[in-house]
């Protein structure tokens, strides 16, 4: 391949390279305005094959660890998607109606349709190119007249399955049965609420993402899905079932619906991340279980990773993605392993609801096997403290 050609076999313009980006999501629009951002002669397009107002689900949320990283590619347009998100510091477990708060445990959140309406307005006044309601119909002419085409097309991509054979995906699909809603119904932190009927044992995952509307995810294991009849309800009976269930959480508010069918999660996880002039980022590369809150974020950071790369490459397209896939590829394999180590807890969390309170939050927060007593020291010391306190006197009522 000589200097002045491309992977997909044509020759860049004097280095202004043609990025065709498709799929409009978090991880599609970030990384068109960073890199169009850094590159302003390159031409950069996002094609979304949905209207500009569709999405799925509610609100995201992102740890503030997580937050600063996706933060630093570019602070000052970060901050602007800032100013429209909810912050928090604590994380709640309720468990036997007890409300246990974990310190140390600082959270953001913006609805979905507000995060992409933000980052439209970023795009555009960065000159990237956005298409809505445009489905790419031929993968193998976009990349015959791209000069590097980014896969950002989410978990169901049809980039990585018109190469499934180059990128090697891996699917499983967990046990547990989970849907997603909405409530007017606002929560002051990122809470995890267990509740146990006749039927077996529930999780609602749930905090506010504007000052007026929470996220709120319900989830059971199989069986107990199977019992409360939950595969037979529509949706109208389900969510009657969830409010219910949640009634002393809801405060009177019903859950409201967005294509809110009961799923399993796939954890999708591809071999190769690249072919050719073709790379994947976010969640058509691998997905990340929504009990971490790190699925926006990692596609957020895959995005600053390849535009950096990119940039770094001054056009040089293969090293470009060489440098993406060195630099990223540890530091997702890290996260992943964590990540199976807390969908694993949730698949048995109902093994647990023996537990007290707080004995409960602490085999939570050790879930993924990589949080010491001595870390969890140093990130929660009211909640050790008080785990402490609840430990003996356990022992001294003996």
């Amino acid at each position: 391949m000589g200097q002045d050609e491309c992977p997909g076999g044509r020759e860049r313009r004097g280095g202004r390279l043609k990025i065709e980006v498709v799929g409009g999501g978090p991880a599609g629009l970030w990384f068109a305005f960073l890199l169009k951002r850094r590159r302003s002669g390159w031409t950069v397009r996002v094609r979304e094959q949905n209207p500009a107002t569709a999405t799925y689900g509610f609100g995201v949320v992102l740890s503030d660890a997580g937050r600063e990283r996706v933060r630093s590619a570019a602070p000052a347009a970060f901050d602007r998607l800032a100013a429209r998100m909810e912050r928090w510091a604590d994380l709640t477990i309720v468990h036997r109606d007890e409300a246990v708060p974990i310190d140390g445990n600082g959270f953001s959140s913006i609805g979905r349709l507000e995060l992409l309406r933000g980052l439209h307005d970023l795009c555009r006044d960065a000159g990237v190119s956005l298409r809505f309601d445009d489905p790419v119909t031929s993968l193998a002419e976009l990349r015959s007249n791209a000069d590097l085409v980014v896969g950002a097309d989410g978990i169901n991509s049809r980039v990585r399955a018109a190469l499934e054979a180059q990128f090697r995906p891996r699917t499983e699909l967990l046990a547990n049965r989970y849907a997603w809603y909405g409530t007017r119904q606002v929560f002051e932190t990122l809470t995890l609420t267990f509740r146990s009927n006749p039927d077996g044992a529930f999780v609602a995952h749930h905090y506010r993402y504007d000052p007026a509307m929470s996220t709120f995810i319900v989830e059971c294991d199989a069986e107990t899905w199977a019992r409360g009849g939950l595969d037979n309800l529509d949706d109208a009976a389900a969510r009657r079932y969830c409010e219910t269930l949640f009634a002393p959480d809801l405060g009177g508010h019903p859950l409201v619906s967005n294509r809110s069918e009961w799923r399993r999660f796939p954890v999708l996880a591809c071999e190769r991340w690249r072919h050719e002039n073709v790379v994947l980022i976010g969640d058509a590369l691998r997905s990340v279980h929504f009990s971490i809150g790190s699925g926006t974020r990692l596609a957020m950071e895959d995005a600053g990773a390849l535009a950096a790369a990119l940039d770094e490459s001054g056009g040089r397209v293969e090293e470009g993605l060489e440098r993406f896939v060195a630099a990223r590829r540890p530091v997702v394999e890290k996260l992943l392993a964590g990540a199976a180590g807390s969908w694993s807890w949730y698949e048995r969390f109902a093994e647990r609801m023996h537990l007290a309170p707080q004995e409960f939050a602490y085999d939570y927060m050790t879930r993924s096997g990589r949080v010491s007593d001595e870390r969890l020291r140093a990130i929660a010391p009211r909640f050790m403290r008080r785990l402490s306190a609840s430990r003996q006197a356990g022992s001294s009522g003996r």
